[in-house]
């Protein structure tokens, strides 16, 4: 007969994002933070997100600029994109967006006053 009060715990082991950001504190990884960002707009909007442009953590929690494809065209340097401007809380949930300019995909944007 075995005493279980002698029988060591099994270790178990955290997982990578667990190692990152520690054990109980529910703080997503960047990873996470993006890709929840651009379900969560793909299912608002109806429409695709392609990519994330910019990242910043802020004082009440993320902002993002999130790539959409809003209207496809052949050729597709002729379809439209639009950049969106997206809040996030500290825990990843969106709290706001915004499109903040739509253009073709073969453009370039313009130079822009104060920029190299």
């Amino acid at each position: 007969m075995t005493d279980s009060a002698n029988t060591p715990e099994p270790k178990t082991r955290k997982s990578s994002t667990q190692r990152r950001t520690g054990a109980g504190d529910n703080k997503p990884s960047s990873v996470e933070l993006l890709s929840r960002a651009r379900v969560q707009l793909t299912e608002l909007i109806g429409m695709s997100a392609e990519s994330v442009t910019s990242f910043e953590q802020t004082e009440d929690g993320w902002t993002l600029e999130i790539e959409v494809l809003e209207l496809a065209r052949v050729p597709d340097t002729m379809s439209l994109l639009a950049s969106y401007e997206v809040s996030l809380d500290p825990q990843g949930e969106l709290t706001g967006y915004r499109r903040i300019r739509r253009y073709e995909r073969g453009r370039t944007d313009p130079h822009r006053p104060g920029g190299p």
